[in-house]
Order: C-alpha cells, then structure tokens, then sequence
C-alpha cells in the first residue's frame, strides 16, 4: 500500500469534473470524518450484538469467535481491493461508476447497471439491519425498564420511529450529523472499553477459555457441523458491511483520492480489532447460556449485561449499545442516500428527477434521504409475519453490497497493468489480494442465500433470494427494455450536465 508520487495536481473539483460530474455537494468532511462515516456504519456495538442471538443458536461461542477471526481478515483483502479503485474514481456513485471504467467499452454500461442495483439493494437493507436492530435493542431497554411488552408489533413502530429520526437528521442536521458522525468514532471506542471493562473486571463468574474458543452449539435443525458453521458466518460478515461510504461520501470530503481509501482501510482494521474485543468480553461473561438465549428482552447481549453486572449498571451501558446504534443507522441514511443521489443522477431509478433533487440552502440530496428511509421500512415489514426475517434481512444487506463490492474487483483484475492507478495503491500485491477478494465474496454470496432454520417453514423461510431475484429481474427487465439505449450513453450525460447548468452549477469537462 503506497502513496503514489504520480500525483496529478488537480483539485477535487477539477479531478471530478474530469470524470465527468458537476461538484454540487458541499465538500466539507476532512480525512477522519470520512473514516469516522464507515468506522460508524460498521458499527460492532451494532453488528456483533445485533446478531449474537443468531450466532448463539448458530454455531455457539466457537463461531462467534473464530469466525470473527476469518471474517475480518477476508473483509479487509475485499477492501484492500476496493481502496484501490476508489483513489482512481473519487465519486459519490462509486461502485458502479468504477464498473462502468473499467469494463470493456462494449458491455460498460450493462455492468454499471448491474452493479449499481445491488449496490442500492445492499445499502436499502444494511439501513434496514441497523436501525431493526437499534429498535430490537431500544424495545429490550424499555421493557425491562417501564415492562414494555415487546411484539413485533411495537418493534416495527419503533423501527419506523428511528427511521424518521435519521431522516429529519440527515434532511435539517446537515452539520450536526457531520459532528455526530466524529463523535461516534469515539463513542464506539470508549463503549467498547468500558464494556468490556466492567464485563472483565465485575461479574463474580467468567467462563472458561474453552468455552469462548471451542464450545460449539448448533440449534438450528441441521445436522451438518459444517453447514452450520458456513452459515454462522453471517453475524461477522453482516457486521463488516457498509464501508464504501467512505466510497460515496468522496465529493463531501477533502483530498478525496487519499482519504477515501484510507477510510475504507482503516474502518475495517479498527472495527477488526474492537469487534474481537467485544465479542470476547461478552462471551467470557455469559452466566447462563440458555437462560440469556431465551431472554423475555429478544436481545440475549441485554441479559448478559444484567447478569453479569447487575440492574443499574447493565441498563446503562445497554443505552451505550441503543446510542451507538444510533449513530450507526443515522451514518447508513447519509451513505445510502448518496447512492441513491449518484445513481439517480444518471437517471437509473425510477423517478430518478426527484431523488437527484439537492436542497439549495443544505446541499443535501433530501429526496434520496427519505427514499432510502422508506425503502429499509419495506425490507423490515415481513418481521410482523416471520419471525427470521431478520436475519434475511442482513443476508440481503451481505447479498447486495458485497456483489456490487466485487464486481468491480473483478474488472479491475481482468484489466491487469491496463489500470490506471490513483495516488493510492496496492502496487504488485493488487492482482493477489483481488483474486482472494473474488473467490471469498462468490463464496459467501452462496452461503447466506441457504436456508437458515430446518425444518423450512413460511415461518423460517429466509426470504434473501426472493428479495434479490426480485430486484434483478426488475433491473433486468428495464435494462432491456429501455435502459441499454441510453444509460450512463454520452449524449445522456451531457443532457444531465446541461440541466445541472441551468440550475446554476457550472457544466462540467465532458470524460
């Protein structure tokens, strides 16, 4: 990994305008609140606690740990992968503009297309994962502190509350979630120090050292340890999604060919080493397995929590958990609707002129905010009928973002020395750590579309491949239909730049 010396001396404006966009976003995040957006996103005080139910039914303790482990260390090889081409094409639509330059020129447009699709399926469902699992966490809170019932009734409303909450912040806060999102680097840190302090250091029990890294416990219906395990897998690999914000956020952030890949970078090392320490602290402290399993809270890190350390002290850092989450889903909106912005500023989405709309005084793509609130409140709704949707929706969440994450690895890799490299680079370690990238994310993108709970029922269906073949076709379908005759076609982009002129944004350098 080098700082190329190649450096070309173009601004950020002047070096967007040259890959053929109008800098129109506000270009006001340094370095760190690029990295702080997907640190954030990641979130392990979200990812690893939301799904640690699923990983104590999936796999036990020895999953959650080694798997962790494996997870992490394959994440960063597809990150590695996507910094690279992120300091090439510093630009909001990321991931399909990537595609798009670097496929051959004939079937350009198609892989853009595509990878574009999934990239806006994953980001709708990591925002529906975050913040389902911020009212999972929220409705645990208040029912062992007011005895709120907890039906998925209730969680959906409070779903759709946390969800509105993130919109209005992203659509009036512009600035304060800006904040927001540095401090929530540092809450994410001294959460996970006290937390795991205090469950190291109070709770009169620990269990043993055997238990955390070898004690496996499958009660899922199937009979295969290892089918088991490869599903297992889920909880850390949902956790390590969303780090291509740093990727969209490129035209809000200074220096963007540097500090958006050293974002990505280093969101996932750090979340590596935080989410390892978590997940030992609240393993080594479970009192009871099957008691805190089958909690009345629905989030057995809750009941851990009150076991070890008590009432008072585990509700409250319970509300360092549901704050943390907080942050998180509010991060997933902004990155999210950046996509939607870019994507739909290439007209690819239905109603694309309203959710390209930008806000005159705030600069922020309004429209796309509330369309990507909206979208994750869909994805949730089937939890009021199957009880696993859930975890669907965090398979769609890994389905989505890593196909869209890859594809553009793999036209990077099949384009050899032909890459023009940015300022930021893997040198000759690029083809290697591509070709892992690759393989590990065909590998998964199997894995998480397979049946999670036997026997299968309408109940524990997990809906993942019916959501992504439905997107697909649909994307498919359009594609063929109309889209191949004119998407990301350069007549079509300089219709778009014109328009953005007569708003009052100075046209930009045709590509």
């Amino acid at each position: 990994m080098t700082d190329d010396a190649r450096v070309t001396g173009l601004s950020d404006e002047e070096r967007l305008a040259q890959l053929g966009y109008t800098q129109v976003l506000a270009r006001r995040m340094s370095a760190f609140s690029n990295y702080a957006v997907s640190f954030t996103i990641i979130s392990v005080l979200s990812g690893c606690l939301t799904l640690y139910q699923f990983g104590m039914n999936t796999g036990g303790p020895a999953v959650i740990t080694w798997g962790w482990v494996v997870v992490g260390l394959m994440t960063l090889f597809v990150g590695l992968a996507m910094a690279e081409i992120c300091s090439a094409y510093p630009t909001s639509a990321g991931l399909y503009f990537w595609a798009h330059r670097l496929a051959p020129e004939r079937s350009a447009a198609a892989w853009a297309w595509f990878t574009g699709w999934f990239n806006v399926l994953g980001q709708v469902a990591v925002t529906a994962g975050i913040d389902f699992g911020a009212a999972l966490f929220l409705g645990a809170y208040l029912n062992l502190q007011f005895d709120f019932g907890v039906t998925p009734g209730r969680t959906i409303l409070l779903f759709s509350a946390i969800l509105i909450l993130h919109g209005l912040l992203n659509t009036f806060g512009v600035r304060i979630v800006a904040l927001l999102n540095s401090i929530s680097v540092w809450w994410h840190v001294v959460g996970v120090a006290v937390i795991v302090g205090a469950l190291t250091f109070a709770p009169d029990h620990h269990q043993s050292a055997d238990f955390v890294f070898t004690e496996f416990v499958n009660n899922t219906g199937w009979g295969s340890g290892v089918y088991v395990v490869l599903i297992g897998l889920l909880m850390a690999q949902y956790t390590f999604t969303g780090y291509d914000a740093s990727a969209h956020m490129t035209e809000e952030t200074h220096d963007a060919s540097t500090a958006g890949p050293k974002g990505i970078v280093r969101s996932i090392w750090t979340s590596w080493i935080a989410g390892f320490v978590l997940l030992l602290g609240f393993t080594f402290a479970i009192q009871s397995y099957d008691k805190e399993l089958g909690s009345a809270t629905g989030a057995p890190p809750a009941q851990i929590l009150l076991d070890a350390l008590g009432a008072t002290a585990g509700k409250l850092l319970l509300l360092v958990v549901i704050g943390a989450q907080l942050f998180c889903g509010m991060a997933s909106v902004t990155a999210n609707s950046r996509m939607i912005y870019a994507f739909s500023r290439d007209g690819a989405l239905p109603f694309s002129s309203v959710w390209h709309t930008v806000h005159p005084r705030t600069r922020t793509p309004v429209a796309a905010v509330w369309l990507a609130a909206l979208g994750a409140l869909v994805l949730g709704l089937p939890y009021l009928i199957n009880y696993a949707a859930y975890a669907a929706v965090t398979s769609i969440a890994v389905i989505g973002l890593y196909v869209a994450y890859v594809i553009p690895t793999l036209l990077r890799v099949r384009k050899g020395d032909a890459f023009e490299r940015g300022p930021w680079h893997l040198g000759r370690w690029s083809r290697p750590v591509g070709v892992v990238a690759v393989v590990w994310v065909a590998v998964i993108t199997v894995l998480f579309m397979l049946p999670q709970v036997s026997p299968v029922t309408w109940e524990t269906f997990n809906y993942a491949p019916v959501a992504v073949l439905v997107v697909l076709g649909f994307a498919a379908a359009w594609w063929l239909a109309s889209a191949r005759h004119w998407f990301l076609n350069p007549e079509h982009q300089r219709t778009i730049a014109r328009e953005a002129a007569r708003k009052g944004a100075p046209e930009p350098v045709d590509p």
